[in-house]
């Protein structure tokens, strides 16, 4: 066995060995915020002044140097064991490997890399796979010299000619978009600042639509026209989208037709389309925004399909002719099921491909358009996750899907959607030996507090005996309809192999149930997915899956607010807590406009401007309700340049803990001062951190090794 912890069962643990280190005291200067009649003293308002390029800001910085010289103090026994499980996980992955080629427009796009490179090389090979490859990005030489690089939205021009891509090499999420000609390897001139990264080629070749962000909130505000070797600060604004709660991009059909621009919130949408062969033309509206509809439209050889959820709360499925796009003329294509939620539509000449979701689980639907007849794809595991994959090229018959479970690595099948013939084109390889067999996943259902049934999907090895004393780590999201499926991570075998159980509690916030799962998860009802979390905690001890002592959560930036939130509400059930880049000052940070994603978050959380949102939201809030009981040990993860959650809320949370909170348990503060939301860019670098993570849940437990 590698582990002190064997899959027979834990053994009983000894005290925590934690070095004799004095945590940094953080500074207090009183800020009052004043709403509603309402005074709130907030003593580290000013860690804030990085973020503000305030007067504090180089105090900032100090701090968190501090925390993490204390982090890494505190770990500095583990330091082995890190190196170990970073070598253990990186040594699964195979270095040198390629994707899938798929086919578009002639040639066969995949990605390779190889052995030792962080990052990879974007290649093409024309009409043939036997042909000569393309390089078309040599990422791993572009990323020289840079902490963090990443690259995004690349797309070919329909001549095949040229190649726009985004790059980021800040970690907040805001592209410098590059145009290469792929026929003499030349970098062009036009170079466009604080974009999204993805862009759109209209059918000219020349012109290219993208989403412009502000550079202060980074908001997707604006989508512009450019035209190639004009002057960039010249390029026409499109559509300039006046209200900030919405989200908007530009994308191009499949059949490569039309061009959308799509703006939406939590409750309603809107979608504009132009023909691809008249980039100069007006966009019209598709259908005008309604109140609390939803709506996404798909373009068919003869009419538009929509998806919309009005009058149907797991959405439907409308047709409408080419030249009729209003509602008016919208007739029911695939009816509203209450037990169904209809995800998104694939189109091809001759089938369309629903992506559905039943009980939790993701499903294929594959609908013959000439004779409307419809079959799904079976798959025979208890809890798994498919989804459609790359399906760039319209007119075929072959549907892309990837498949993966707890159990199983991420696969890849070509379907013959005509003769119901799948071929596994590749499966994820383990490198040092992989058996399924040795792994079991199941799927569990909780009761909870209000009496709804929360599906928990488990999985860990054979041999563990469900007694009670085996560690278990639960982890959840909760938030903005996004469902945690139940997929495969080599790298969390480091931590199966060592005796713990996985669990993913699906609680309501996410949409795995369905369209109201998610509604009852948000606003005014946001409370249910924190009862929720600790109800599925209180089931699997109850259960015998694992004890208080032996129970530890995870949760990563509206996670993380699910975790601050837990842990003041039920602290006494969780012997450690991962809060990875948390959202956790939810009033504060409502309440500043000047923060990125504020203003779209409004129908997620609320406008605390208005005094009932205001109230629910404090009393939730985790900076607002710490209080002096014990908490159970804590490793809070941030990373300075955060485009998503700001560092200065984990280290606000985390100054604050450590002032008031009583016991002895250890709070820690890792601060990546090269890295934003998403950590590192690089397909190993990323390991430290899990590795980091791991090492701190095994010292609680007593592994080491």
């Amino acid at each position: 066995m590698i582990s002190s912890c064997s899959p027979e069962g834990t053994s009983q643990k000894a005290p925590v060995n934690w070095p004799d280190a004095t945590p940094p005291v953080a500074e207090k200067k009183n800020f009052d915020r004043i709403i509603h009649n309402d005074t709130v003293v907030d003593p580290y308002y000013w860690m804030n002044d990085y973020f503000k390029k305030g007067p504090d800001s180089s105090r900032v910085v100090a701090y968190l140097d501090a925390e993490n010289a204390y982090t890494e103090a505190m770990m500095k026994d583990t330091d082995g064991l890190q190196d170990v499980l970073f070598k253990e996980m990186k040594g699964r992955i195979k270095e040198t490997d390629e994707s899938v080629p798929y086919l578009r427009n002639g040639y066969y796009y995949y990605q390779r890399t190889e052995e030792g490179k962080q990052y990879y090389k974007l290649c093409r090979k024309k009409g043939s796979l036997d042909a000569p490859e393309e390089v078309l990005l040599d990422v791993d030489k572009m990323a020289e010299g840079f902490a963090y690089y990443a690259l995004g939205g690349a797309t070919v021009s329909p001549d095949n000619k040229l190649l726009a891509y985004g790059v980021d090499t800040v970690s907040r999420r805001e592209y410098v978009i590059h145009i290469k000609n792929l026929e003499t390897g030349e970098i062009l001139p036009d170079r466009i600042i604080r974009t999204s990264g993805g862009s759109v080629w209209a059918a000219d070749n020349k012109t290219l639509f993208y989403t412009a962000k502000n550079p202060v909130t980074l908001l997707s505000e604006k989508i512009k026209r450019h035209t190639l070797g004009a002057p960039v600060d010249k390029d026409v604004v499109v559509y300039d989208e006046k209200d900030n709660t919405n989200y908007i991009g530009v994308w191009k059909s499949k059949d490569d037709q039309y061009i959308f621009i799509y703006s939406g919130g939590t409750l309603s949408s809107e979608t504009r389309y132009l023909k691809a062969d008249d980039p100069n033309g007006t966009f019209q509206v598709f259908q005008p925004r309604i109140k609390d509809v939803l709506y996404s439209v798909t373009p068919l050889k003869d009419k538009f399909l929509v998806v919309t959820n009005d009058n149907a709360k797991n959405f439907k499925v409308m047709e409408t002719p080419l030249d009729k796009t209003g509602k008016e003329n919208w007739k029911e294509y695939i009816p509203h099921r209450s037990d169904v939620l209809v995800e998104g539509i694939d189109e091809f000449e001759n089938f369309i491909v629903v992506s559905e979701r039943k009980n939790g689980l993701s499903q294929l639907a594959i609908r013959n358009l000439q004779d409307n007849s419809q079959h799904y794809l079976d798959f025979g595991e208890a809890a798994y996750t498919v989804y459609s994959s790359t399906n760039v090229e319209y007119n075929t018959d072959i549907l892309r899907y990837g498949y993966t479970s707890m159990v199983t690595p991420s696969s890849t099948y070509d379907y013959n959607m005509k003769t119901k013939e799948k071929t596994l084109m590749k499966q994820q390889e383990v490198l040092g030996g992989y058996d399924q067999k040795q792994y079991v996943t199941e799927r569990k259902m909780a009761k909870v507090t209000d009496g709804s049934i929360v599906p928990i999907s488990i999985v860990y090895k054979k041999g563990i005996n469900l007694d009670g004393k085996a560690p278990l780590l639960l982890y959840a999201y909760g938030s903005y309809g996004s469902s945690m499926d139940p997929t495969f991570s080599s790298s969390r075998l480091s931590l199966l192999d060592r005796g713990f159980i996985y669990a993913i509690a699906h609680i309501r916030g996410g949409e795995e149930m369905g369209r109201q799962w998610y509604e009852d998860g948000k606003m005014m009802k946001k409370k249910n997915t924190f009862t929720d979390f600790i109800d599925c905690g209180k089931y699997l001890i109850a259960e015998k899956y694992t004890a208080k002592e032996h129970l530890y959560a995870q949760g990563g930036s509206a996670g993380g607010l699910l975790m601050g939130a837990v842990i003041n509400m039920a602290p006494e059930i969780w012997n450690g807590v991962i809060a990875q880049v948390p959202f956790v000052d939810v009033v504060n940070t409502m309440l500043d406009e000047s923060i990125p994603l504020t203003t779209n978050e409004y129908d997620e959380w609320g406008n605390p401007n208005t005094k009932e949102a205001y109230d629910y939201m404090k009393s939730y809030s985790p900076y607002e309700n710490i209080e002096a009981k014990e908490y159970p040990n804590l490793l809070v993860t941030t990373g300075l340049h955060d485009s998503q959650v700001q560092y200065f809320e984990p280290a606000k949370w985390v100054a604050k803990l450590r002032d008031i909170r009583k016991g002895k348990n250890v709070i820690l503060l890792k601060t990546d001062m090269e890295y934003g939301h998403g950590g590192a860019s690089g397909r190993f670098d990323y390991l430290k951190d899990v590795a980091l993570t791991y090492a701190f849940l095994f010292k609680l437990e007593g592994i080491t090794k």
